[in-house]
C-alpha cells in the first residue's frame, strides 16, 4: 500500500522517528565528511568538483579512494574499478533493503537506492524488522544525512586548511570505527559470529594477496556466501 495513503499522524510519526534515530549518527559524520572536503581540496578539486561528487557519488568510502588514487596519478579506468570494488557492497544493500519496499513507488525506489548509503541500511532494516518500513521514515532519515554531509564537506573546504596535521587528531581511525558501529547492530542475528569471523578472515587473506580494495568486496562476498549456505527457508524457520 503506498505511503501516500497512509494517515497523516503515521506519516508525521515516521518523519519524527527517521529524525531521532538518524541524529546520533549526524555527530560521527560531521567531521567524517568535513576531512574529505579538506582532503579533496588539498588533492586540486574544486569547491564545485567536490560537493557534485559527494551529492552524485555520495558514498564516503568510495570518495576517499577515489581522491587517494587521484593524488596517485594511476589511470581512470584503475580509479573507477577500484570505486566500484569498494562500492559494491550497496548492490548487496539494495537486495536486501528492496524487499521491505512495497509501500515505495517507482520513483521514490530508485532515488531511495540512490541515497542507500551505510548508516541508511542498518536503520532501514532495523526499522523493517520493527514496523515496516516506509518511505516518510526513510527519506527523513535520508535527507538528513544528505544534506549534513554536504553542509559538513562545505565546512572542510573552508576551515580544513586551519588544521595543520588532520593525521595528530586520528581523522583516519572514524572509518573503521564507523563500520564496526554498523557491523555490531546485526549481532542478534542468527550465526553472526560465525559469518563475521569467516568474512573478516577472508578480507585479511585477500588483502594480502591481492591488496586493497578487493578485500571489501571479496571479504563481503565470502560472509554473504557463508550466510545463504546457513540460512533455512522461511517455512522451516516458522515450524522451528
Amino acid at each position: 500500500m503506498a505511503d501516500i495513503a497512509a494517515p497523516q499522524s503515521s506519516i508525521q510519526g515516521d518523519i519524527r522517528a527517521g529524525l531521532r534515530d538518524v541524529s546520533p549518527v549526524l555527530g560521527a559524520i560531521v567531521p567524517f565528511a568535513a576531512v574529505f572536503g579538506t582532503v579533496a581540496t588539498e588533492k586540486g578539486l574544486s569547491m564545485a568538483e567536490v560537493l557534485l561528487a559527494s551529492a552524485t557519488i555520495y558514498a564516503g568510502a568510495s570518495q576517499f579512494v577515489m581522491i587517494e588514487l587521484m593524488g596517485q596519478e594511476v589511470p581512470i579506468w584503475s580509479i573507477v574499478l577500484a570505486v566500484f570494488a569498494v562500492n559494491f557492497r550497496h548492490v548487496l544493500y539494495s537486495a536486501s533493503i528492496g524487499r521491505h519496499m512495497g509501500a515505495f513507488g517507482t520513483g521514490q525506489k530508485i532515488l531511495a537506492f540512490h541515497m542507500l548509503v551505510d548508516p541508511q541500511f542498518a536503520a532501514s532494516e532495523a526499522r523493517a524488522q520493527k514496523q515496516g518500513l516506509r518511505p516518510a521514515y526513510y527519506f527523513a532519515y535520508a535527507f538528513a544525512l544528505y544534506f549534513v554531509w554536504l553542509g559538513a564537506n562545505t565546512l572542510g573546504i573552508f576551515f580544513g586548511a586551519l588544521i595543520e596535521n588532520p593525521d595528530a587528531w586520528g581523522f583516519d581511525f572514524l572509518l573503521p570505527l564507523y563500520f564496526l558501529g554498523l557491523v555490531m547492530g546485526f549481532k542478534g542475528r542468527s550465526q553472526f559470529w560465525l559469518i563475521l569471523i569467516v568474512s573478516a578472515a577472508a578480507a585479511i587473506v585477500v588483502h594480502r594477496t591481492l591488496g586493497s580494495p578487493w578485500h571489501i568486496t571479496l571479504g563481503g562476498g565470502v560472509g554473504m556466501l557463508v550466510a545463504a549456505v546457513l540460512s533455512k527457508p522461511k517455512e522451516d524457520q516458522d515450524h522451528e
